[in-house]
């Protein structure tokens, strides 16, 4: 059966309230051949999000409407290792909200590195020597995600791409990240510069929202709109400010 992830606006609703929502939902779900395999909630956001295993998405809705009447506002299919890559696990948390009364909320920050340059490095120095400095950028860069508790989830081919569950982790490792390029650059023949998020060369660029949640105090920035591919208008973002 198809994989779905719905969505819930549930302000004012606390963990223990979703907790015992899914446990109603688990208890008829063998009616309808739904199987509920786990929910994420944000109390501060007042969002919740379930993964389904279900014919179809009315049916999954039908659980939901029968078991507590909390009817998702959105409910999309989804491939299941993608869930897994971004959220990081597919199990019941009943038990640890229970135990703890503390619930994954379910929000990442997702980080980009690229390589500038990258087509015409390869071009200069050919493949073997591209594919050394391609492994000096994946170990650097994965060193930082370790210490900063970041998961890879996927390779891009002259990038990563990471998620975070805190957005201070996923800032404070991309300074982290800028800071390792710039040491190792100072003694390397061939420096490796790059980008993450959306920025020029040796830059970060980050979110509006991801500042708010950051907070503004505890980085240097500078505040521009730019056009991005898909958006109509130009977006505001901010380059963070790391060598100092």
């Amino acid at each position: 059966m198809p994989i779905f992830m719905d969505r819930h606006e549930l302000a004012g609703v606390s963990a223990a309230d979703i907790a015992a929502a899914h446990l109603k939902d688990l208890n008829i779900q063998d009616q309808y051949g739904v199987r509920f395999l786990t929910y994420w909630f944000d109390e501060r956001r007042g969002t919740a999000f379930c993964l389904i295993d279900a014919p179809d998405a009315e049916t999954a809705q039908c659980v939901h409407r029968e078991a507590h009447g909390f009817i998702a506002s959105e409910v999309v299919e989804v491939a299941l290792s993608a869930v897994e890559a971004f959220l990081g696990r597919i199990q019941d948390p009943v038990a640890v909200v229970a135990a703890s009364k503390k619930m994954d909320a379910g929000h990442r920050a997702i980080l980009f590195t690229d390589i500038v340059g990258s087509t015409e490095m390869t071009a200069r120095l050919g493949d073997r020597m591209a594919a050394e400095l391609i492994r000096a950028h994946d170990a650097l860069v994965r060193g930082c995600l370790g210490r900063r508790s970041g998961r890879e989830v996927k390779h891009t081919g002259d990038g990563i791409m990471a998620v975070f569950a805190s957005i201070p982790f996923a800032v404070d490792c991309a300074i982290d990240i800028q800071r390792e390029f710039h040491r190792y650059n100072i003694d390397s023949g061939e420096p490796i510069h790059i980008r993450i998020g959306l920025a020029e060369s040796d830059q970060i660029l980050i979110s509006d929202k991801t500042l708010q949640e950051y907070g503004s105090a505890d980085v240097l920035v500078h505040g521009d709109r730019y056009r991005l591919k898909g958006f109509a208008e130009p977006v505001l973002a901010y380059r963070c400010e790391w060598l100092h």
